[in-house]
């Protein structure tokens, strides 16, 4: 078991994009390992802390990892009876008291990766920061990344990565993790064509989303097509317009909640594609632990 305390553990997990559980013991009664309080961080391969060994932590962990393969977790209690009636998969504990413990899964947040930082980008970031996700901004104009331009994102729940590049923004991709949602909204459209290009041609990306007009989108496709290789199919994989197509305002923030709306969906049909593919790989997957303590 490593020696880090559950905080660095759970950011661990984040910075490596990896699932997880944190599991607090949520009550005692009587005689028990730990107290109320400790905490126990579950990773696919690692543990970090305690809750007191024995046959509660090690069937805290079986459970966990079934959390973390399961499609979609949500959190549960487990009660456990600490006596020597009680004769579990991993023995018995005769401390005398009862533990209930709160079982909470730490999914892997989406990522998102904003290129263009302008009126609407900014705007966009206004929103999407309020998310738990990782946020990339990607700028080729020093001032759009200035700390105090950026300041309005401060104390959100989103992990801000910028991204200064003097040029050629398609370079940042290599750096995004797998399963990116890219937006592409920068201040010049030969920069849109060439982040267009170079994600179409590499890269494990969720989504591809351009800004613009119908008229635009008619110019970059013939491009993609003609100049760079791209199939037919390949190309329409580029989403434009973006945004939900009800909302029809030109405002920069009206422009950024229809994006960020649209992106959410995108969000939620993810998640339950996922589920949809885990459970049918795997139609055991276990359902939330319930019955007597154990």
């Amino acid at each position: 078991m490593a020696e880090l305390n559950w905080v660095a553990a759970v950011t661990r997990l984040r910075d490596r994009r990896e699932p997880g559980v944190l599991v607090t013991v949520a009550a005692v009664r009587g005689h028990a390992p730990r107290r109320a309080g400790a905490k126990l961080v579950v990773g696919q391969q690692e543990t970090w802390g305690s809750i007191g060994g024995g046959n509660v932590e090690a069937v805290a962990v079986d459970r966990a990892r079934e959390l973390i393969d399961a499609p979609d977790p949500q959190p549960e209690l487990m009660d456990f009876a600490l006596n020597d009636k009680v004769i579990n998969r991993h023995g018995v504990q005769c401390c005398g008291g009862t533990v209930e413990l709160l079982l909470e899964p730490l999914p892997v947040v989406p990522a998102v990766a904003i290129f263009g930082l302008g009126h609407v980008g900014l705007e966009l970031a206004r929103i999407l920061a309020r998310h738990e996700l990782d946020l990339h901004l990607i700028d080729t104009r020093p001032d759009m990344l200035d700390a105090g331009r950026l300041s309005v994102l401060c104390d959100a729940p989103a992990r801000i990565h910028v991204h200064e590049v003097a040029l050629l923004p398609e370079q940042v991709l290599a750096e995004l993790p797998p399963g990116t949602h890219l937006l592409i909204m920068t201040h010049d459209h030969a920069e849109d064509a060439a982040l267009c290009d170079a994600a179409l041609r590499g890269g494990d990306f969720g989504s591809i989303g351009l800004i613009g007009s119908s008229a635009k989108w008619a110019r970059f496709r013939r491009r993609l097509e003609s100049e760079g290789g791209h199939t037919p199919e390949s190309v329409a994989r580029i989403r434009t317009p973006i945004g939900l197509p009800e909302i029809t305002g030109k405002e920069p923030a009206t422009i950024a909640v229809s994006v960020a709306a649209d992106l959410l969906l995108t969000f939620e049909r993810d998640r339950a594609a996922a589920a949809a593919r885990r459970t049918s790989e795997d139609p055991r997957i276990p359902l939330p632990h319930a019955g007597p303590p154990v």
